[in-house]
This record gives structure tokens, sequence and C-alpha cells, in this order.
């Protein structure tokens, strides 16, 4: 990415950059560039804002795209209730659970807690850095700290779509 400066120093070449201030005739023949470098592109961060779902138990989903995968975590609500996560019990890859099965448990200095499945599926893939270092739950639930992936089984998008969305979870966990 240019830096101010470095743009600032294409807006008026080098050999056109004085100390004092140029008289009519001298500002006449400097070039006047309005377009940015080359090497410097306009561009948009457009991240792909999936819609999380949160559940009574504290949990949160957010599924692909496609709807097929979902991502399963503690709620940022849920991690500061619990304190210093100390302990992850995480489900194993290949296992199936029905909707509201426990699939594993957290566990802080303050208590422990089970994790429970919003929706019907197989575990595809399991966080297995919580295994090593599983206060990441506390420094980010709802990202880096999620818990597992679950593929859904047929139907249960529409379970998904019932739980509370973010206002709702919101005005719930107050």
């Amino acid at each position: 990415m240019a830096s101010i400066a470095a743009l600032r120093s294409f807006a008026r070449p080098r050999s056109f950059i004085h100390t004092q201030p140029l008289t009519r005739s001298a500002r006449a023949q400097v070039p006047v560039r309005r377009l940015l470098p080359s090497s410097a592109r306009s561009f948009s961060v457009a991240r792909t804002l999936r819609e999380k779902y949160y559940t009574e138990s504290h949990e949160w989903i957010e599924l692909s795209a496609d709807k097929k995968i979902g991502t399963i975590g503690v709620s940022a609500h849920a991690a500061s209730a619990l304190g210093d996560v100390v302990y992850v019990e995480l489900p194993l890859a290949g296992e199936n659970y029905g909707a509201e099965d426990t699939i594993g448990a957290v566990e802080s200095v303050k208590s422990a807690s089970d994790l429970y499945a919003p929706v019907a599926g197989e575990i595809l893939e399991s966080n297995s850095a919580l295994e090593s270092s599983p206060s990441i739950i506390n420094k980010s639930p709802e990202a880096d700290g999620w818990i597992a992936k679950i593929q859904l089984k047929e139907g249960e998008v529409e379970r998904v779509e019932k739980l509370m969305q973010a206002e709702d979870y919101k005005k719930f966990s107050e």
C-alpha cells in the first residue's frame, strides 16, 4: 500500500520539489498528474458477511455461503461469563450428532459448561488450536475461538434460521 508521503511525492515529481514558492510562470511548467501511480490501485475489502445465529445455551453457528456447513462456537457473552478458559473438550471428526446433543465441554477457573450442537449433522473438523491454547476462546470467541465445523443434515437450515439473530441474542443475554 502506498504511503501518503509516496503519493505526495508522486503528485509533484522530485525534480519539481522546491523549497520556495513557485512563480506563476514556473507553476505553469509543472506537469499536473491527476492519476494514481500504476503501483497504487483502488480496491475495496469486501469480506462476505455471514450472519451468526445464537442458541439459548449461548452457542453460535455461522453457515457457509452454500448453507451446507456450519461453524459452531461459544458466544462472547458466554466466554465472558465463564472467565479464563483452561480446557476444551472438542467433538471428534466423523461423529454424528442430533440437534441439542452434547458435543463437548468448556472448563474455566470458575466453572464448566457443556457445548451443544445447534443443529444435527456430522462433525467435519474441530479447532485443534484450542487443545494447546484454550484461552483463544476468551480472546476471540466468535472468530478464532470456533469449536467445530459441522455438515448439516437435510432440513437443518430451517432450524438455524429459527435461532436468534445478533440483536435478539443481545437482548436475551442482557
